[in-house]
């Protein structure tokens, strides 16, 4: 369930990615530590802040999820943006949206069922959160459902694509949907009923659903059914030239068929949202992978955590709804139909490249142009000359990253390759060139995480793969998900051994880095592919090297390195001596590295934060954080990527990996961040950061009070700079022949 690069899509590249998920060590026993996503307590002291404001300087981590898909939503409201796009972003709000309550939500409720209902940093109690998590969340339902009947769909007619209900459609389309009805849909329903004799149907998780009344005639006795809108089927259903109907409107018209002899009295839509998180238990551990399974057969059926209907719902049916769910009446969401906006994804993909951003083809880095002729690029002798540092998807993923690995799978100098894969495409080429290297007589070693949440059983389908063709694949470390992007080349060369290696802060998904911004540094410093070499070996086998030169790694050495590296700003500060800290995450929620930014703010250091999603930051409070400032950048690409960048008395550093602020990275995963090597790197990411916190750049600033506030026009009402756009015009730019 992943993909927007908003959601794992454009944002949560669904978001998807995504959207987000951490846990409570030990409580209710379990391994996936991500699934219960409970912040311990933490215990910094309030005092030494020396402000009365310390009390209140974290903002919860929850609502701050919220307004980040708020402002996915005024992307969608956005009347400036190509109006497919705009749609698209409807999609992704609700994909986000779905992911948020059968993952966060549901965290919540299991916490106050465990009776683990600590308060959180913000100074709430769960049973609060939830409270302003329905509330707010049912008032950007409404607005979505709003925006969607009274402009998206007029604007759609305006540009001949029309979503229509039932009745307005032309007397030959109805017959079309007739046939289509007979022919495919009404062979694959099953009508469950309810009597008796016919206990409640299990509702699954994100299905569309039709409660139905029915009568007996002879009887007059009458009877609840339900119906489920088979998924197999696209949402909306082509009756003509881009004119389109919901499927569950295509069937709600021919019920008669699925009931003869009974009267349909009314039919009514509903959709439930269940708990999806996974439990291992650590006795599991030794065999993680049916485990797993196991627990995957389970997902299925948790508790629900949301019940959306119609608006226009019977009273008596959506009583019978709520009773046999058991969900509270703050967890019911009346909307105006149709339900379930994902479908719009289907719409958004439309042939209509005039309503769409106009197309980018990523280009091949130039440090790997250099070295391209008729054949494939020589990844390995551009690394000879250089490192490069990659930022997707403005470079070419398929020409640097993808073709690291597929070179190295045929190259008979290459001895081994290692790699980490936490995501990956479902026909990936990156698998299939593992493979490659392994039947070839190559070393090949692969951690695979399947825990990775919602594609636990891909990744298991990829780790039998990878072990039927004699790759050496490992599941990482008990009770720690291995996140970090790593890659790693042993050759054979005239001068002896060379490592060659990637290290990320993007999946290796060649779909995704489409839609993903990422970095990536492939590079030939020994010092590098010594600390990887340790790394894994830390990952395979039993080693415990826990120091390294030019790597942080978590949990052992992130946040101390970080933490370490904003006291020297502080220092460089009160010498006299340039200081400056700029960081770029999709989340910053940790409280111990929030004080130190803080604390760094109150000795006069400059704190610029780029976030993507979540913040628990509170900027520009007097005598706390005025020397902070909080910006966030979303758009058709997925800001994805992490960069650490200090001023470092004029002389800058930067770190990227896989890492986010966040406990769960910092605590409970195997992450990696690496030192850029040269200045030349060093100075690219700063000139990213310049762009994002420029005032020219729309983008929204985070207020005290955790409002965000979008700035994308001028003074005089133009449109500021879209950063994205800015770095897509730069690339073609260096791409067209002077």
């Amino acid at each position: 369930m992943a993909s927007s690069p908003i959601s794992g899509s454009p944002l949560s590249a669904t978001a998807q990615a995504a959207a987000d998920e951490d846990a409570v060590e030990g409580a209710l026993r379990v391994v996936s530590a991500d699934s219960f996503d409970v912040e311990p307590p933490y215990e910094g002291s309030l005092d030494d802040l020396g402000t009365p404001e310390v009390a209140h300087r974290f903002l919860d981590r929850e609502l701050s999820w919220l307004h980040f898909n708020t402002r996915v939503l005024e992307l969608a409201e956005d009347t400036s943006l190509p109006l497919l796009e705009r749609v698209r972003f409807l999609a992704i709000f609700a994909s986000n949206l779905d992911e948020f309550f059968m993952v966060r939500v549901a965290g919540l409720k299991r916490r106050i069922a465990a009776g683990v209902a600590v308060r959180a940093a913000s100074g709430l109690l769960p049973r609060e959160v939830l409270g302003q998590i329905w509330s707010t969340a049912n008032a950007l339902m409404q607005r979505q459902a709003t925006l969607f009947r009274d402009e998206i769909v007029p604007a759609l007619v305006k540009e001949g694509i029309e979503l229509l209900r039932w009745s307005d459609l032309t007397r030959d389309e109805q017959k079309h949907c007739k046939r289509l009805f007979k022919e495919r849909v009404f062979p694959v329903l099953t009508p469950l009923a309810v009597d008796p004799a016919h206990p409640f149907p299990y509702i699954s998780g994100l299905s569309l659903n039709l409660a139905v009344l029915v009568r007996n005639p002879k009887t007059g006795k009458e009877h609840f059914a339900r119906v489920k809108v088979p998924p197999i089927f696209a949402r909306f259903v082509p009756v003509g030239p881009q004119r389109f109907v919901p499927l569950e409107d295509v069937m709600a018209a021919h019920l008669k068929r699925l009931f003869p002899g009974m009267e349909v009295l009314a039919v009514h839509t509903f959709r439930v949202t269940r708990n999806e998180d996974l439990e291992v238990e650590e006795d599991d551990a030794e065999n993680l992978l049916a485990a797993l399974e196991k627990e995957l057969q389970r997902r299925r059926f948790g508790p629900p955590v949301r019940l959306e209907v119609e608006e226009s719902i019977d009273g008596h049916i959506l009583e019978l709804l709520v009773s046999e769910l058991g969900v509270s009446p703050a967890e019911v969401f009346r909307l105006p139909g149709p339900l379930d906006l994902r479908g719009l994804n289907d719409i958004a993909d439309l042939d209509r490249a005039e309503l769409k951003y106009p197309a980018f083809i990523p280009s091949t880095h130039t440090a790997l142009a250099e070295v391209e002729s008729s054949s494939p690029v020589d990844v390995f002798s551009a690394l000879q000359r250089r490192d490069v540092l990659l930022h997707h998807p403005y470079d070419s993923f398929s020409t640097s990253v993808q073709r690291f690995i597929e070179q190295a799978a045929v190259d008979p100098h290459v001895l081994a390759i290692k790699q980490t894969l936490y995501r990956t495409s479902g026909d990936s080429p990156i698998i299939d060139a593992l493979i490659d290297a392994a039947e070839s007589g190559k070393q090949v070693l692969v951690l695979v995480e399947i825990k990775a949440r919602f594609d636990e059983q891909a990744n298991i389908r990829w780790a039998r793969k990878l072990e039927h063709a004699g790759c050496h694949v490992v599941y990482g470390l008990v009770g720690l998900k291995t996140h970090c992007k790593l890659a790693l080349v042993v050759r054979d060369e005239p001068e002896g051994i060379r490592r060659y290696t990637h290290i990320g802060t993007g999946n290796y998904n060649p779909k995704t880095a489409r839609a993903y911004e990422d970095f990536g540094l492939l590079t030939a410093h020994d010092g590098i592919g010594e600390d990887v070499a340790h790394l894994f070996n830390n990952l395979s086998g039993f080693s415990r090297h826990a120091t390294y030169e030019h790597l942080l790694v978590a949990p052992d050495s992130v946040r101390d390195g970080l933490i370490a590296r904003i006291r020297g700003e502080v220092a460089h500060h009160l010498d006299g001596k340039p200081a400056r800290i700029r960081f770029k995450a999709n989340s910053i929620v940790d409280e111990a590295i929030i004080d130190e930014l803080y604390r760094a703010s109150q000795a006069g250091v400059p704190v610029d934060l780029l976030t993507r999603g979540i913040c628990a930051v509170r900027p520009g409070v007097p005598g706390l954080s005025e020397n902070i400032r909080v910006r966030s950048v979303l758009g058709r690409f997925l800001e994805h990527s992490r960069i650490f960048w200090f001023e470092n008395a004029g002389s800058p550093s930067a770190w990227i990996g896989s890492a986010d602020l966040m406990h769960r990275n910092l605590d409970r995963r195997v992450e990696a961040l690496v030192e850029l090597p040269r200045d030349p790197q060093i100075a690219e990411v700063g000139r990213i950061l310049d762009l994002a916190f420029d005032d020219g750049t729309a983008s929204w600033w985070l207020e005290p009070s955790g409002e965000w506030v979008r700035h994308h026009l001028g003074p005089d009402g133009a449109p500021l700079r879209d950063m994205q756009e800015s770095l897509v015009a730069t690339k073609r730019r260096r791409r067209s022949p002077s």
